[in-house]
């Protein structure tokens, strides 16, 4: 693969820490300090008893605590724990699958083989989400069965190294706009083999996603060349255009990058992929929604940000990119992901309580004031328990991404299973692309 065209798409200089809400409200939401503040607000907010769905009960914290270290310890007896990302998904099972794609690709350009590894990365960040919990998907050739997100991903590793999201059958391991835009349900379908006896809700909510990630890679070919390829994230991330002396602009390589400055750069590439609240000035905010409760000022004022799904992705491409030669660092930079998957975990441990008991049987929507307070409610209670966390551990220096795969995925799952037959989360929330 040929490397994109230089391009002034990305915000790769140094960013102002002053005035950002008055200069440039969109800005501001994409930061993942903005997300802490506005999540802040409202978690403050329910605390006080200004809610009308929920309750805060922050007394059941230190024993959440305890289960999510218990855990850890028995998943990492020794000690090591890896990032929480969409590649620890891959190893459902016990299988190696990292090393079945490195030996397809031996012998590739370092470069074009971590750009092979982004893609498979934003195919499976894409396809996952909310899943049914009787769906399965049952591997090829060894008949093994996974659920959930591990099934999500084993699903689409098989695709991709089936050539699915390729166009061109000379050079299967890839994804392209032209293949991407041929998907329909069917084949989505029989890729993650939902079927009325194997029912995996939000089939055509995924296929939307793949099809608007088509036409993002097709109106940008400065970034995504031709053919159009989201690999190219690599160049766009891993060089920095600087103005120099002579007033040219110099696109020169990083080796480097910070987390955060990452996440931007993810949300304005992929704005117009995953839905979102409204827009503001035209352009698209991707993962913020309007709340009563969020305080700010100036423009911003009213809206909560999480970018769920694109810290998901900024995770998931930490490992593709190393293996580039670009290191993500400041981890912490980000926020915990404000999804089912970790927010289930507060409600069925007690500390978030609904006023109404009717809140956990009826059908949400990611939009709903409750829901945006139960996320809200979700990022601030992540930091507080890996706190915890930590000095229960005796590790202040663990990132909250390794405190996230170390026990609390694990813990919701275990809270989940106790309270209800087969695990299911506490509440039902549309938001395929939004949720995880």
């Amino acid at each position: 693969m040929s490397p994109a065209t230089p391009t002034s798409f990305t915000e790769l200089g140094a960013l102002p820490a002053h005035a950002h809400a008055q200069q440039d409200a969109v800005r501001y939401l994409r930061l993942p300090s903005t997300v802490r503040e506005r999540c802040g607000h409202v978690a403050n907010a329910v605390a006080a008893g200004r809610s009308s769905h929920l309750l805060l009960d922050r007394s059941r914290l230190p024993e959440l605590a305890r289960r999510v270290v218990r855990l850890t310890r028995e998943r990492y007896p020794g000690g090591t724990v890896p990032l929480h990302s969409r590649w620890r998904h891959f190893e459902a099972g016990g299988v190696d699958r990292r090393g079945l794609l490195d030996a397809r690709l031996r012998g590739m350009d370092r470069a074009d083989a971590a750009r092979v590894r982004i893609e498979l990365a934003i195919v499976a960040v894409l396809l996952d989400g909310p899943s049914a919990p009787e769906w399965q998907f049952r591997e090829p050739g060894s008949g093994r069965q996974h659920g959930r997100a591990e099934g999500l991903a084993v699903a689409a590793f098989e695709a991709f190294m089936a050539g699915v999201f390729s166009s061109d059958s000379r050079d299967p391991l890839r994804v392209d706009a032209a293949a991407l835009v041929r998907l329909d349900v069917d084949t989505l379908g029989r890729m993650l083999q939902a079927r009325p006896d194997n029912p995996l809700p939000g089939l055509d909510a995924r296929l939307r996603l793949l099809h608007r990630l088509a036409a993002m890679l097709r109106e940008r070919p400065d970034i995504f060349g031709v053919p159009a390829r989201p690999g190219r994230l690599f160049d766009l991330l891993g060089h920095v255009l600087v103005r120099g002396p002579d007033g040219r602009d110099q696109r020169l390589p990083v080796q480097r990058l910070r987390a955060a400055v990452m996440l931007r750069t993810l949300i304005k590439a992929f704005g117009s992929v995953w839905p979102g609240g409204a827009p503001m000035a035209g352009r698209t905010l991707g993962d913020v929604w309007a709340h009563p409760l969020a305080g700010g000022s100036g423009p911003s004022a009213g809206r909560v940000p999480f970018h769920t799904m694109a810290q998901w992705l900024v995770l998931s491409l930490v490992e593709p990119m190393a293996s580039g030669g670009i290191e993500i660092d400041l981890l912490d930079e980000l926020t915990g992901l404000a999804g089912i998957r970790h927010g289930g975990l507060f409600i069925d441990a007690g500390v978030v309580v609904p006023r109404e008991p009717a809140f956990l049987q009826a059908p949400h929507m990611v939009g709903d004031a409750a829901i945006v307070e139960w996320r809200a409610l979700t990022v601030v209670l992540l930091d507080e328990l890996a706190r915890l966390v930590r000095a229960e551990l005796g590790r202040p220096a663990m990132s909250l991404p390794e405190v996230l795969e170390g026990g609390v995925v694990a813990a919701g799952r275990e809270l989940a299973a106790e309270r209800r037959p087969g695990g299911p989360p506490p509440l039902r929330v549309s938001g395929v692309g939004t949720l995880l």
